[in-house]
């Protein structure tokens, strides 16, 4: 049995943490998927490369609000998602190939598990029988895995082969004429928006009344409406079961009085969130905490309840976002060096204060902090203000009526409590309230305190900021 003095289970974030500091350690890499991990391969990157030309294909639209006829002469499909995979493909094979010849690394395609405390057997791909190493040190990087449509028929093979998660569903042979997408979160958001600008006729099943719940109740509600224009929404629907059709798949729904509904389409998307790779780990051989949602329990530092297992990202994270995983590389990273070197003046922390979201829909989505229905649930005393675009001079340039940033604040220190915007640039716009709320920035300061360029839309963040302090001073 081979012992090395760090093993490390997840190639994404996990790959990152290997610098020229660690070049005197024997290390494991240990990966069961594709190499570099979900952002990479099918999450982040490739998603946000087919979202570019679905934003392209839209723009006619908005253009004509202005004056500019644009036209849609179609969507090369194949193109596109060759161009994406053309490109992260070789990325991906290629840091596994330059990942295999460092001097201190060895590589071991397949999935690894937990069989004692620093004991782990891995099923190597290609090999007739599992491999057992051990090691001084671990670290949990293994990621998160798609949620599975669980329901009658769907083992069905003709169902099956088209029944997809967003890790099969950017690969398609062709462009679909038609999809059904389970779930109304982010993922499913962001997918209703490429395929149906794509021109895929696009209907979306959703158990709750509407989507995007877990944010502020202004932007979900926004965001329902705007898209209800473009895709075919069925809210307050469980699906009970899938059928194989000609040409396609139905997924059957009961609504909350027990009606039964059947829609038909090429292809399903299920898109009901991840769950956490931390079980196929078996993380109890090791004596790992998990927590009751699967998630690796962690402390402030990121090492597990072992003190020689360190863990990040999607195992141990629910916000599920790469910065998050990046963040806590870096923690880990340095608690490592400490440990192992001595260097540094003792074991760094994560901090999860502040942890922005983005959702790159049409319309872009941003947000930071708590929503108003957090802060009305807890009793926390707040003020709200809520500023259009359609109400500074880029936003009367753009002739929007639809977009927003809301704030929320403490009404004694002025400190913003949460910042949802919803709109073009949103990813973009939400940052100098992230930095703001980070550094205790107050809302004073942040709106009169520096130059705002004009005309530029960051003046809707400016004039929402003014907003808070209005409402300060009358309050006062």
């Amino acid at each position: 049995m081979e012992h090395f003095d760090l093993v490390i289970i997840g190639s994404g974030s996990g790959n990152s943490l290997i610098d020229e500091r660690f070049d005197g350690l024997r290390i494991a890499m240990v990966e069961r998927g594709v190499y570099g991990g979900t952002c990479l391969n099918v999450g982040c990157i490739p998603t946000k490369m087919f979202v570019l030309p679905a934003d392209y294909a839209v723009s006619p639209a908005a253009a004509g609000r202005i004056g500019v006829d644009l036209q849609l002469e179609g969507v090369d499909f194949d193109a596109i998602r060759d161009r994406i995979f053309g490109r992260i493909d070789p990325i991906s094979s290629g840091g596994k190939q330059w990942r295999e010849k460092s001097d201190n690394v060895t590589v071991f395609t397949g999935t690894g598990h937990f069989v004692e405390r620093d004991v782990m057997e891995i099923a190597v791909q290609g090999e007739a029988e599992p491999v057992r190493i051990s090691g001084d040190r671990f670290v949990l990087a293994a990621g998160s895995r798609a949620t599975l449509l669980d329901v009658p028929g769907v083992n069905d093979p003709e169902v099956a082969a088209r029944v997809h998660t967003s890790d099969s569903i950017m690969r398609l042979p062709a462009l679909p004429a038609s999809m059904i997408i389970l779930g109304g979160g982010y993922i499913a958001s962001e997918f209703a928006h490429v395929f149906s600008a794509y021109g895929t006729r696009v209907t979306m099943i959703n158990r709750s009344e509407r989507l995007l719940r877990r944010e502020d109740d202004e932007i979900s509600e926004r965001f329902t409406k705007i898209i209800s224009e473009r895709v075919g929404l069925k809210l307050n629907q469980q699906v009970t079961g899938v059928n194989p059709v000609d040409g396609g798949v139905e997924v059957v729904t009961k609504d909350p009085n027990g009606i039964e509904y059947g829609y038909e389409a090429e292809v399903v998307l299920v898109a009901l969130g991840r769950v956490p790779n931390a079980d196929l780990l078996q993380p109890e051989a090791a004596g790992i905490e998990v927590d009751s949602n699967g998630y690796v329990v962690v402390d402030e530092h990121q090492r597990t309840s072992q003190p020689h297992i360190w863990a990040l990202g999607d195992v141990c994270s629910p916000s599920q976002l790469k910065h998050v995983a990046n963040h806590e590389m870096r923690v880990v990273q340095a608690n490592l060096l400490h440990e192992i070197t001595g260097t540094g003046d003792g074991l760094v922390s994560s901090d999860h204060r502040f942890v922005p979201h983005a959702i790159f829909t049409d319309p872009q989505i941003a947000s930071v902090g708590r929503t108003e229905q957090e802060l009305r649930a807890a009793g926390t005393p707040y003020l709200a203000t809520v500023q259009a675009y359609g109400d500074v001079a880029y936003g009367w340039a753009m002739e929007d009526t639809e977009h927003c940033v809301k704030l929320l604040s403490d009404p004694e220190a002025g400190q913003l409590l949460g910042a949802h915007i919803i709109g073009p640039q949103a990813s973009t716009l939400i940052q100098p309230l992230v930095q703001a709320m980070s550094f205790g920035l107050g809302i004073r300061e942040m709106a009169r305190g520096q130059y705002w360029i004009h005309p530029a839309l960051t003046e809707v963040v400016e004039n929402a900021l003014l907003g808070l302090v209005e409402q300060a001073d009358t309050a006062r």
